[in-house]
C-alpha cells in the first residue's frame, strides 16, 4: 500500500478505536438512548448530505427495507447493547470482543453454504479465535469489576454487527456505502428520539461529557466511515477490513492510557488469540 493508504488505514484504525473510550465518559452522565440518538443524528448530518450531493441516496431509498434491516443490525442492537454494557466493564475490554466479528461472520457464511470456511487454516482460525474468546470471557468474569451479563451483551452485539455485513452483501451489495449508513443512522437517531426525550438529564452535563459525545458522532460515526470506505475503494475490501485488528489495539490501547483501566490478564492472554484467530477466520481461501 502507498503511504496515502497506510495513513488511512492507520486514521480508521484510531477512529473506530475511539468509541469504547467516548462511551466511557459520555455513560458517566448521559442515559444510553440519549447517547445513540445523538452520534446517529450527527452520522446521519454529515453522510446523508454527501449521499445527496453524490446523488446516491434515492437508489437506497428505493430498497428501503433492506436499508432498515441493516439498520436494525448494525446500529439498533448493537450500539444499544455496547453502550450499556460500558456501564459495567472496561472500554479496552469492550473493544476486544468486538474483535470477534470476523470470526461471527466467518460462521454466518458456514451457515450460509460457504464452502471456503472448511479450509484448514480458517478452522484453525476459528478455533484459536473462539478460545481466545472463552479465556477472555472465563478469566475476566472471575473479576469483580467486570460483569458477565455485559461481556454476553457485547458478544451478541459483534454477532450482530456480522449478521449486518451479511444481510448488505447478499440484499443491496450494489448501493453506496455512504447512502447506506446515511439512511440508517437517520433510521436509528429517529427511533431513539422518543427514548431519549424522557431520559434527558436534569442538569446541563459537563464541558468534557459534552466534547464527548460530540466527538463520537463526529469522528467514529461519521468520518471514520467516510475515509473507510474511500480506503476499500482504493486497497479493496480484503485489505481493508484489517483496520479491525488495528482499531482492537487502539481501543485497548486508549483504555489504559487514558482512562488508566488494568491491562489484565484476561486482556494479555485473549489479545492475541482473538486477533490471530479473527484474521485466519477472515481469510479466503484461494484454492478452494
Amino acid at each position: 500500500m502507498s503511504r496515502r493508504h497506510w495513513f488511512l488505514f492507520i486514521t480508521v484504525g484510531l477512529l473506530w478505536g475511539m468509541p469504547y473510550l467516548l462511551l466511557k465518559v459520555s455513560v458517566r452522565e448521559l442515559s444510553v438512548p440519549v447517547i445513540v440518538c445523538s452520534r446517529t443524528l450527527i452520522g446521519a448530518l454529515i453522510l446523508v448530505p454527501i449521499a445527496l450531493h453524490q446523488k446516491t441516496l434515492l437508489p437506497a431509498l428505493k430498497k428501503y427495507h433492506y436499508v432498515l434491516l441493516y439498520a436494525v443490525l448494525e446500529l439498533f442492537i448493537p450500539w444499544l447493547l455496547i453502550t450499556a454494557a460500558e456501564q459495567k466493564i472496561t472500554s479496552g475490554l469492550a473493544g476486544l470482543l468486538v474483535a470477534t466479528v470476523p470470526i461471527w461472520t466467518t460462521v454466518i457464511a458456514s451457515v450460509k453454504g460457504d464452502k471456503t470456511v472448511w479450509h484448514k487454516k480458517r478452522l484453525g482460525g476459528l478455533l484459536i479465535g473462539f478460545i481466545g474468546v472463552l479465556l477472555v470471557v472465563g478469566i475476566e468474569s472471575l473479576r469483580s469489576d467486570q460483569n458477565p451479563l455485559a461481556i454476553i451483551m457485547i458478544l451478541v452485539a459483534s454477532l450482530s454487527y456480522a449478521s449486518a455485513v451479511a444481510t448488505v452483501t447478499a440484499t443491496i451489495p450494489e448501493l453506496d456505502p455512504i447512502a447506506i449508513n446515511g439512511l440508517a443512522m437517520f433510521s436509528a437517531a429517529i427511533f431513539y428520539l422518543p427514548f431519549s426525550l424522557f431520559a434527558l438529564p436534569d442538569h446541563m452535563p459537563t464541558a468534557h461529557v459534552i466534547a464527548s459525545q460530540i466527538t463520537l458522532g463526529l469522528l467514529p460515526t461519521a468520518m471514520a466511515f467516510i475515509l473507510f470506505f474511500e480506503l476499500m475503494r482504493d486497497v479493496g475490501p480484503a485489505r481493508a477490513s484489517l483496520v479491525t485488528y488495528l482499531n482492537t489495539a487502539f481501543a485497548v490501547v486508549l483504555g489504559v492510557v487514558i482512562l488508566h483501566e488494568p491491562l489484565t490478564l484476561g486482556i494479555l492472554v485473549g489479545l492475541p488469540l482473538v486477533l490471530i484467530g479473527s484474521y485466519f477466520a477472515g481469510r479466503k481461501s484461494v484454492t478452494q
